[in-house]
């Protein structure tokens, strides 16, 4: 199945101008936006929460086809799937907030992962190690931080 936008023409500041325009339409209050590190990534505030998407942005050295060769032209190559990871996000974000706009989800149960916490990270990044550990345990953390399942309070 091919990627959504594979083939696009549209740049990467296009992409992102139309971001910063859905995200004002939907009532966003802030917009930023910033690179580096083979990232990209933005910001933005809505219903009074900071959210942000970071964008990994693919390493040209690294770039394969799906025969695992590299491509004729690598810049080329770099390029196109740039615009595609812009236009993806353009389309997720768009779509989230229709969902959230039409009633059909809320703004937490789309956003959450992006969520920006006191302490900097997203909600994604501080639950993902959490999850994978839960998993390996299968044991499910205490409701109540500092509790403990084999208390014995019939003593």
């Amino acid at each position: 199945m091919a990627k959504y936008a594979a083939s696009t023409n549209v740049s990467p500041e296009r992409s992102r101008g139309e971001i910063e325009r859905i995200l004002t339409r939907y009532g966003a209050k802030q917009f930023a936006y910033g690179w580096g590190g083979g990232n990209a990534m933005i910001g933005f505030q809505y219903q009074n929460r900071l959210i942000r998407f970071v964008l990994s942005l693919p390493d040209a050295r690294e770039l394969r086809t799906p025969k695992g060769h590299r491509p004729r032209n690598i810049e080329a190559a770099h390029e196109q799937i740039t615009r595609q990871h812009w236009r993806a996000l353009a389309l997720a974000i768009k779509a989230k907030l229709e969902l959230v706009e039409s009633g059909i989800t809320t703004f937490e149960q789309e956003f959450l992962a992006h969520v920006v916490l006191p302490n900097g990270q997203t909600v994604g990044e501080w639950a993902a190690p959490q999850i994978e550990t839960i998993y390996a345990n299968r044991n499910m953390p205490p409701l109540l931080p500092g509790a403990s399942m084999d208390n014995d309070d019939t003593a």
